[in-house]
């Protein structure tokens, strides 16, 4: 009998590490800026990371497991980035999502030859078609072609352009080199075209040369702080013409900092998860934004930013999902490449046609930033078409 109980308790004794394993979180590293100049950027993205892990646990979790981002602090420092990135190697991990800035979702991409799969949260990277780094959105020369088609149609064919003179202006000022050499875009003419070192504390000197080109429309392509000084900058030279600028910045968070200096007319092509859910036609993209609405809601939260990375968050934990927790880098990348019929808030993904991003131009709405009501206002139907 005393062995009998013996065997039971060991028994037990085995079985409850077992237990316990199963109800252990399944972790999934991010890594942010959360700190130094991205900062701004990943405080938006912390909170659909926060909403999407409390909608995921809540309908049972992964595979029947809860589900845990761990987000790690690179201090919008590329260096730091690696060295998270080299920790998150070590531990097996078949996919991370981030970083927010190009800086550092570049440094951490040029490690990627066998895996893991990277999601980056910035748009403004390029990756190689069928290599294991994705960007999530659409990138500088898709969101342009967008803008640029609404203004032609809307007849502001005079263009004030001001960029950067860091990785986000140089990728916007190729863009659009390119777009302004295509046939469809030969009504549009630039009147003038400045750049400006992010750390400037004013660019009065461009803005009186915009003054007297007769512009009638300025595209100031720089984010954070920069994108502040080029708005002072319009206020302060007297320009009384509408500026469009990157996404980046159409961010509650930020925008109320620039009450004060808010042109009449703010647009940013964007993507048409910041849509509210009645801008949209009836269908599963619409059914999307309402779940991702009422998720926030429930929350305590108002989106802002946030429908930049949820429907990659989402795509990867359905990878998970699908293929198990001892699924390889490289099967998750097929899961993903591979990836039918679905549609989350930014329409419906195809990475055949869209490699390495899911979604292209028909995606794009530009939208006019209404201050009182910190939403977007559409003004062109998907593809920068002018709405009637």
């Amino acid at each position: 009998m005393r062995i009998v109980a013996a065997c039971a308790v060991a028994l037990a004794t085995c079985l409850l590490p077992l237990a316990g394993r199963a109800a252990d979180p399944y972790v999934v590293s991010v890594i942010l800026p959360e700190t130094g100049a991205g900062a701004f950027v990943a405080k938006v993205e912390v909170n659909a990371l926060t909403v999407a892990e409390q909608v995921i646990n809540k309908a049972g979790g992964v595979r029947g497991r809860p589900i845990k981002f761990d987000v790690l602090d690179d201090q919008s420092d590329p260096a730091v980035a690696v060295q998270l990135y080299n920790k998150i190697v070590a531990g097996g991990a078949p996919f991370f999502l981030g970083s927010s800035l190009s800086a550092t979702c570049n440094a951490t991409a040029a490690l990627l030859k066998d895996g893991p799969l990277q999601y980056c949260f910035s748009p403004g990277i390029r990756p190689a078609a069928g290599s294991y780094v994705y960007s999530a959105g659409v990138d500088a020369a898709t969101l342009l072609g967008a803008g640029l088609r609404y203004l032609r149609e809307r007849g502001l064919t005079r263009l004030a352009v001001i960029t950067s003179t860091d990785a986000t202006g140089q990728d916007a000022d190729r863009a659009l080199d390119a777009l302004l050499a295509a046939p469809e875009n030969h009504s549009l003419t630039v009147a003038d075209r400045e750049h400006f070192n992010p750390a400037d504390v004013n660019v009065a000197a461009q803005m009186a040369r915009f003054k007297a080109s007769g512009a009638n429309v300025v595209i100031g392509w720089a984010t954070g702080a920069p994108f502040g000084t080029i708005l002072r900058g319009v206020r302060d030279e007297g320009l009384d013409v509408p500026v469009m600028s990157t996404p980046g910045n159409m961010l509650a968070v930020q925008l109320r900092q620039y009450t004060s200096i808010m042109p009449q007319e703010l647009l940013f092509p964007n993507l048409r998860s910041f849509l509210q859910p009645d801008q949209m036609p009836n269908g599963p993209a619409k059914a999307a934004l309402v779940r991702y609405y009422d998720a926030f809601k429930a929350a305590g939260l108002h989106p802002s930013g946030e429908g930049q990375v949820w429907d990659q968050i989402l795509i990867m934990v359905s990878a998970v999902q699908k293929l198990g927790f001892d699924a390889g880098a490289a099967q998750v990348r097929d899961y993903v490449n591979n990836l039918q019929g679905w549609t989350g808030i930014n329409g419906l993904y195809n990475y055949h046609t869209y490699p390495q991003r899911g979604i292209g131009i028909d995606s794009v709405v530009v939208l006019r930033w209404d201050p009182a009501k910190e939403i977007g206002i559409p003004l062109s139907q998907p593809g920068g078409e002018l709405l009637k």
